[in-house]
């Protein structure tokens, strides 16, 4: 059967935007400087989001301080305690949406905002995770010889990998299994290529991308995402998955990405589905955008998709 169309699914449901500027996961772009992600929901409002795409305001989840002072590489997340603290928080938040059948549109904020979210959802069952983003984010201690930051961390933490104050919060890790996971978009060369082909992930680099279409990957990517067993599934967009040339304004804009059309036609397959629980997106970064252009068409998209 086809994926529903927006008109059949999508553009009917209740939609609530709530804020989660965290910037907890992401290194210092520079010595002394804090990453700017968390002006992204501002700025993304600024585009009249919520007005045209007829959501609900769901507010804010303030996040701590970001304050990386005397960590070494060796002690393992930086701000762990911060974001393990925070992930609760938000994660009440989507519960409350969801329990109220409301589709979140979660505006972060850096990648590590999807331990909440993968909080939430583990409380309610067992959903399924659409990862659309250039990095694989994959990062654990069995791989590298330290962590740190967790928005290089988070499909790994999410999946058991890491310590666990954040993978096991409250005793619920690991908050998604491997085989729930469809990972899409990264860069052909992600480092941990080898590594990912022998696990129960569904991974769709750039070039399968390309090679089988956008559409036909999205629906790959539903037919794991929608089998029985399953509850329903999240999809995570971080902004670099989009290639440089579309969208700078990310803190590791490595070339090789997809473009806007492949990005509008995974999500559009994947949000029309009555089974997609929420959306999350990430790692835009305004600091990047100072005439708002970035800002505009990444709003567009969202506005393409859901509206």
């Amino acid at each position: 059967m086809p994926a529903p169309t927006r008109t059949d699914h999508a553009a009917t449901r209740r939609v609530a935007v709530l804020d989660a500027p965290s910037n907890l996961g992401l290194r210092p772009p520079a010595p002394g400087v804090v990453p700017g992600t968390y002006k992204a929901p501002g700025a993304l409002r600024d585009q009249r989001l919520l007005d045209r795409t007829g959501a609900e305001d769901a507010g804010c989840v303030t996040p701590p301080r970001y304050d990386r002072h005397g960590w070494r590489p060796g002690d393992g997340v930086a701000h762990a305690p911060q974001l393990a603290a925070y992930s609760r928080r938000l994660a009440d938040r989507v519960t409350a949406l969801l329990d109220a059948g409301v589709f979140p549109l979660v505006l972060g904020g850096d990648c590590s905002i999807l331990l909440g979210a993968g909080l939430a959802l583990r409380e309610r069952g067992r959903f399924g995770l659409a990862f659309l983003d250039g990095h694989s984010d994959f990062r654990h201690p069995g791989n590298a010889p330290a962590v740190g930051a967790a928005a290089g961390e988070d499909l790994a933490l999410v999946t058991g990998r890491g310590q666990p104050d954040l993978t096991d919060i409250d005793g619920l890790g690991p908050y998604l299994r491997d085989d729930d996971v469809a990972l899409l978009g990264i860069r052909d060369d992600d480092e941990y290529t080898a590594e990912l082909a022998g696990t129960e992930l569904l991974v769709r680099p750039v070039a399968a991308v390309r090679e089988a279409g956008a559409a036909a990957v999205g629906r790959t990517a539903l037919d794991r995402l929608e089998r029985a067993g399953l509850d329903g599934f999240w999809v995570h967009v971080d902004a670099d998955v989009l290639d440089p040339t579309v969208m700078p304004a990310v803190d590791s804009p490595d070339p090789g990405g997809l473009d806007r059309p492949e990005v509008l036609e995974l999500l559009t397959v994947l949000c029309a589905s009555p089974r997609c629980a929420g959306l999350q997106l990430t790692v835009f970064d305004p600091d990047l955008d100072p005439d708002g252009t970035l800002a505009a068409s990444l709003a567009d998209l969202l506005v393409d998709v859901l509206g």
